[in-house]
């Protein structure tokens, strides 16, 4: 059984648990954390555009790059050292939605949790990755709150028809 568990910043304990609670144990476990395109590009065209293409060895999106490069390092490892048995690390790097649906291609489980407004029940728990994420998986998934969820009383009511 293959199991991915994506892993991001402020949410993965919660995944990794839910892992290390569900996924049998001879499972093979991918760690995944997705590093988006969009900032290294955003300084990489600020360069370009505000101080030419002449140094590239100034281009700040390259530190940016190598920034979350080594950050991603670091939290796929505490996330493998909680989860406490063998496991792949895998970091990609581009539209993290997409990214995160192709690495669960051939999975037989996603683990995410959710990111959006935690304070409540309801469809606004997801942010719009997970929501993609969610919406296009092609495999089960199973979606955790990074801490307990809230009460049942604040779940949305129904719609009104007048």
């Amino acid at each position: 059984m293959a199991v991915v568990v994506w892993i991001v910043e402020g949410t993965w304990p919660a995944c990794v648990d839910a892992a290390r609670r569900h996924a049998p144990e001879d499972a093979e476990i991918v760690l995944l954390h997705v590093t988006g395109d969009d900032v290294a590009d955003a300084a990489h065209g600020a360069f370009a555009g505000l101080l030419g293409r002449g140094h590239p060895e100034r281009d700040p999106g390259t530190r940016v790059e190598h920034l979350a490069a080594a950050s991603a390092e670091t939290l796929l490892g505490a996330a493998a050292d909680r989860l406490g048995r063998p496991c792949t690390r895998t970091e990609r790097t581009g539209r993290v939605e997409r990214e995160v649906v192709a690495a669960a291609d051939g999975a037989e489980l996603l683990v995410l949790a959710r990111d959006g407004d935690r304070s409540r029940l309801g469809p606004h728990s997801l942010g719009p990755a997970s929501r993609f994420v969610v919406d296009h998986a092609p495999c089960p998934l199973l979606l955790v709150w990074p801490e307990a969820a809230p009460d049942l009383t604040t779940m949305p009511g129904p719609p009104h028809h007048d």
